[in-house]
């Protein structure tokens, strides 16, 4: 017995989760979810025919139809980037306060990137874009345990005892307990040093809180690889994709730290 074209629809859509319309958009690759919002609310979104306003309208990735403004919408090609990130831009797509942001770095004809996590305006160096919101939810879970490692200029002749601090926890103002991974010292000069801090965890500002809160001058934070990848020699404020080695590279790690965590549990 031929089924009726409601029905194939239906059965075709059966177990597949849903999620919201502006997740949906964001997860395509189309634009960021906040823009997806506004699309929806704006009533320039058609979903199989109807016009929702609501973001968080439920949709069968692979199924339901998406339009914008008359054309659908299809998942974009999977596109990972390093960014060299120089001081002064703000690490998001448009800033309340009118600051210059990454994003001035990027072709404008380039499909929507989002970062992953974040460097702050002082900060620089490398910077990862992506539209694969898995993949960027993975790189940025805590849980990976995924080492990043920064070059930091301090305002002091840096000493064992600090190094030894910044490893065992420095608790910050607010009472939190902050620590690095691992802390080295590269060089010295007359009134600075620099140090190599990496991070397998990251807080918002960690590092700058971390020494701040044992009165040290952070005069620059470079941050020089993430895991296994490397900022390398690409030129401040320059850009590229990453090769398929380096993406396989970065995805082994994540899944061993990942096996190693779940073995843990067991």
């Amino acid at each position: 017995m031929k089924r009726s074209p409601s029905r194939a629809t239906a059965l075709k859509g059966e177990g597949v989760r849903k999620i919201g319309l502006a997740r949906a958009l964001s997860k395509l690759g189309y634009c960021s979810r906040q823009q997806a919002a506004a699309l929806i609310r704006e009533g320039k979104i058609r979903l199989n025919g109807a016009v929702p306003r609501n973001p968080e309208t439920p949709v069968r990735m692979g199924v339901d139809r998406i339009e914008v403004e008359g054309h659908a919408v299809r998942a974009a090609e999977k596109i990972y980037l390093m960014m060299n990130k120089p001081r002064g831009l703000v690490t998001s797509a448009a800033d309340e306060k009118g600051r210059d942001t990454v994003y001035s770095l990027l072709p404008e004809d380039l499909s929507w990137l989002a970062p992953v996590g974040r460097l702050d305006k002082a900060s620089e160096g490398l910077l990862l874009f992506t539209n694969d919101s898995e993949w960027n939810a993975r790189v940025t879970d805590p849980g990976t345990h995924l080492g990043k490692t920064y070059h930091v200029q301090v305002g002091t002749v840096a000493t064992s005892e600090l190094l030894d601090t910044l490893e065992r926890g420095v608790e910050t103002e607010r009472g939190e307990i902050l620590r690095c991974k691992r802390a080295t010292i590269l060089r010295t000069a007359e009134k600075n040093s620099w140090i190599e801090m990496v991070l397998d965890e990251g807080k918002n500002r960690q590092i700058r809180r971390m020494l701040d809160a044992r009165g040290v001058e952070v005069l620059r934070l470079v941050r020089v690889a993430i895991g296994p990848l490397k900022l390398g020699d690409l030129a401040k404020g320059r850009h590229r994709r990453l090769t398929s080695e380096e993406l396989a590279s970065l995805n082994q790690v994540m899944r061993l730290a990942s096996s190693a965590a779940a073995a843990l549990l067991h």
